[in-house]
């Protein structure tokens, strides 16, 4: 591992009050990990509510698997969730507050909704729930860790 990925370079600096630009520190690959997994997301609950439009039953079988919206609902809602939660994920690379910010809420919601399909696809749901609580995780611990490229 080279000293620019290295824990030993950025500590020496932080001791010394110092930082180098151009170099990023080891933990900002948690902040490119939760851009990445943010598009993936967003790109899955768009294909999941395509899905749903054009196949209804696939989701629910039965009274026991109601929800609160019926499946054009919910599908609009995945649809349109998972593009804003693909689009955040684009500008989380920026390391701009705003960004960061908009990437919280935006998993949060994601999480939310997919608590609320649990009963339809409990596996699935589960996955994206955790994947968006991790992401929540990076961007709240790590996400001063890269450095702010400036607004778009």
């Amino acid at each position: 591992m080279s000293a620019q990925w290295g824990a030993e370079a950025d500590l020496t600096e932080a001791r010394r009050g110092e930082r180098r630009s151009g170099i990023r520190p080891v933990w900002a690959g948690w902040l490119v990990f939760a851009s990445v997994v943010m598009l993936m997301l967003g790109v899955f609950d768009v294909i999941a509510g395509i899905v749903a439009l054009f196949q209804g039953g696939y989701y629910i079988s039965g009274p026991e698997y109601t929800l609160f919206l019926d499946v054009t609902g919910w599908a609009w809602a995945h649809v349109v969730g998972g593009a804003l939660v693909a689009v955040s994920g684009g500008f989380l690379v920026s390391g701009a507050i705003w960004a960061r910010v908009v990437a919280v809420l935006f998993a949060a919601g994601n999480a939310v909704t997919h608590l609320v399909f649990l009963s339809a696809h409990p596996v699935w749901s589960m996955i994206v729930i955790a994947l968006c609580v991790t992401v929540i995780w990076a961007v709240l611990v790590h996400g001063d860790e890269i450095p702010d490229r400036g607004s778009w």
